[in-house]
């Protein structure tokens, strides 16, 4: 059984919006990556009460916490970002997730990754072990120019690191973007995909599209996942109009395409989802 979730400020920033979208379109999850423009770890106290009460009205629940953790250059300090790492998981027990999105940060432009190998994995150990004892799962998300950027580098971080408390959120549009071909991605990395984020990608036309309708792969990818018994997110990140290195926009109209596509695609398999 698949979940359905979203990244619902791809829709808009008023978080009443984008629940009135997402009920629309019965999608009962969200990756919580921000609302009022605001990031999710930068927003105060008041504003987190008040948006979980609005989610238990709308009877939504959280696929992840979105956080922005590891997407900094790796030679900045690391200790602030510890206390970031240290805010979303006090977020995710707050909205009773499991799961927070991270990333391998960011290469020096021009350096070779190798050189900042060790540190990468010092640093993602660190994140691993301290949401190990709080009992939450790190979505490791391949991103353009971060260490774990092409599917081979996703998969050193995640042998060095070797705990249960790292896994990959796979997004077939973020390899196709650096170069690797997503065949061999998703061979090397289908028994590592705990989290799965639907964004395609059309090499021709050079911009992101609806699932299946680009070189993603995403119809086979999710009906393998499926029969391998994969029982977690199908996250919508669609960035069908925005697709900026910080955030994406995507519109309610857009967005509409796009969950109708993901839909399409799950029921022309014979996948169950919610």
């Amino acid at each position: 059984m698949i979940r359905l979730s979203a990244f619902a400020d791809e829709i808009d920033a008023d978080p009443v919006a984008q629940l009135d979208v997402l009920g629309e379109h019965d999608i009962k999850f969200i990756e919580f990556r921000s609302i009022y423009g605001v990031n999710v770890l930068d927003l105060d106290d008041a504003r987190h009460e008040a948006f979980r009460a609005l989610l238990m009205r709308r009877g939504v629940g959280l696929s992840a916490i979105g956080s922005p953790v590891g997407k900094v250059p790796i030679t900045d300090p690391f200790e602030p970002h510890l206390e970031r790492l240290a805010r979303a998981l006090d977020l995710a027990e707050l909205y009773g997730t499991d799961r927070v999105r991270v990333f391998s940060f960011y290469m020096p432009p021009g350096d070779d990754p190798a050189t900042h190998r060790d540190e990468v994995i010092r640093r993602m150990s660190t994140l691993a072990d301290r949401a190990l004892r709080r009992g939450v799962t790190l979505v490791l998300e391949n991103e353009r120019q971060v260490y774990g950027d092409t599917a081979e580098r996703v998969l050193d971080v995640l042998n060095a690191v070797h705990m249960p408390s790292l896994g990959h959120a796979f997004d077939p549009a973020n390899y196709l973007e650096v170069g690797d071909d997503v065949d061999a991605a998703w061979s090397l990395l289908r028994g590592r995909m705990v989290h799965f984020h639907v964004k395609d990608y059309s090499k021709a036309l050079k911009k992101n599209v609806p699932a299946g309708e680009g070189d993603g792969q995403i119809p086979r990818l999710l009906a393998e996942a499926d029969a391998d018994g994969y029982s977690g997110f199908a996250v919508l990140e669609p960035h069908l109009v925005v697709a900026a290195q910080s955030h994406g926009y995507t519109g309610p109209e857009r967005f509409g395409d796009a969950a109708r596509a993901l839909k399409g695609v799950l029921d022309y398999h014979n996948i169950n989802y919610i």
